[in-house]
């Protein structure tokens, strides 16, 4: 090499390295970008799935809290007192109306019943020995044989034998009733709970119940609705607060049990109360389910659901396409630009996988299901057709 390229080599590192070595970065950065500008403007856009908005008919549900309530429900007590002597149903049984449930000493009212009858027969000797002497006393009376106060003594005695039959009947008929309570029979078909006696023990009207019994079919599920609740179902029905509660116009009422399954069979509004309660500003519905299975248990709280007679035809979406941000439910629309929308949607209520739209979709509009992860307003994508598509 020449010595004055050498030397010129040399001057060049020594005076400006820092410089050589800033240009070069600036240059391989300037490289870099310019690839990376290009690579974006070649790479292809995302692709995401979507599903058209569809229409259906559909029959939309109200759904409040409601609790079980027997149509019938006693707790038997004992009308008399004695001794227990049997109990002739076990504790929880089925029982039908008559069913002889328990028997109380029934020996001792029977002997009180006979004794009122042996009083019987001696008050109506006692007047026919009284009107006997009525009409002795009158036949002298009328001689001049007897003086008219002995007459009117013997008419006082008729009087007061009259009287003590009276009296006697009146004491048979207790006895009979007394005589009667000694049996307990079911005052309806039921299931009786548990015994709070045992056989033995003293019992009377006094004392707690032997046992309670409720009728378990048909049975009621009472609910409470609020004014605005209520005016919506009226509405949604198309009936009256009194035609509610008829057979042939009450909507279906539907409950799903404690444990989240739906009962099998439809109930119907059979009452509807007259006022709101100002206390609590809600109205007291009943509807009646013949439950059959006997799935529903007095005292249960259940989910109701009250079902418009009219079916209304709705927009919906896959559930899956559905975000929410601080300004509420949208989703995201693919036009037919194949660019991204972000639209702010008013939903309803849920239908399976699906969700009821009220505002802001049409029919056909096509929204992202899959690959919401990838994309933003405003960038295009390559949008594929779900394999599942909703309404199908």
């Amino acid at each position: 090499m020449p010595l004055s390229q050498t030397i010129s080599r040399l001057c060049l590192s020594s005076v400006t390295p820092a410089f050589v070595r800033r240009a070069t970065a600036a240059a391989l950065i300037g490289v870099a970008s310019t690839a990376t500008a290009q690579d974006q403007s070649e790479a292809p856009p995302p692709k995401v799935s979507i599903a058209a908005a569809y229409t259906q008919e559909i029959t939309e549900e109200a759904t409040f809290i409601g609790r079980a309530e027997a149509l019938d429900k006693a707790d038997i007590v004992a009308r008399v007192g004695g001794f227990l002597d049997s109990q002739n149903v076990e504790d929880g049984a089925l029982v039908n109306e008559g069913d002889l449930l328990f028997t109380i000493e029934p020996d001792l009212y029977q002997a009180t019943l006979d004794a009122r009858n042996a009083d019987l027969d001696r008050a109506q000797a006692n007047l026919e020995l009284a009107k006997v002497e009525l009409a002795r006393k009158q036949e002298l009376y009328e001689r001049d044989a007897t003086p008219e106060s002995e007459r009117d003594i013997a008419r006082a005695n008729e009087l007061v034998a009259e009287a003590e039959v009276k009296s006697a009947q009146a004491a048979i008929k207790q006895a009979k009733l007394d005589l009667s309570y000694t049996e307990i029979h079911a005052p309806f078909d039921g299931r009786i709970g548990r015994a709070t006696t045992s056989v033995g023990d003293v019992v009377g009207p006094n004392n707690p119940p032997l046992v309670n019994i409720v009728s378990e079919a048909p049975i009621y599920v009472n609910f409470s609705l609020n004014e605005k609740e209520f005016t919506s179902v009226l509405q949604a029905v198309g009936e009256n607060a009194a035609s509610l509660a008829e057979s042939n116009k009450s909507p279906v009422v539907k409950v799903v049990l404690p444990n989240g399954t739906e009962l099998d069979e439809e109930g119907t509004i059979v009452f509807v109360d007259n006022r709101i309660d100002p206390l609590t500003g809600a109205i007291r519905v009943r509807a009646q389910f013949d439950n059959a299975k006997r799935l529903i248990v007095d005292g249960a709280f259940l989910s109701v659901q009250i079902e418009a007679l009219k079916p209304t035809t709705e927009v919906l979406i896959p559930q899956a396409a559905l975000q929410r941000d601080q300004r509420g439910d949208f989703v995201l629309v693919v036009n037919d630009q194949q660019m991204v929308e972000q639209r702010y949607i008013t939903t309803g209520t849920t239908v399976e996988t699906a969700i009821i739209v009220k505002d802001g979709l049409r029919e056909g509009e096509s929204v992202i299901v899959e690959g919401l992860q990838r994309v933003r307003p405003g960038v295009a994508v390559d949008a594929v057709v779900a394999s599942q598509q909703p309404g199908e």
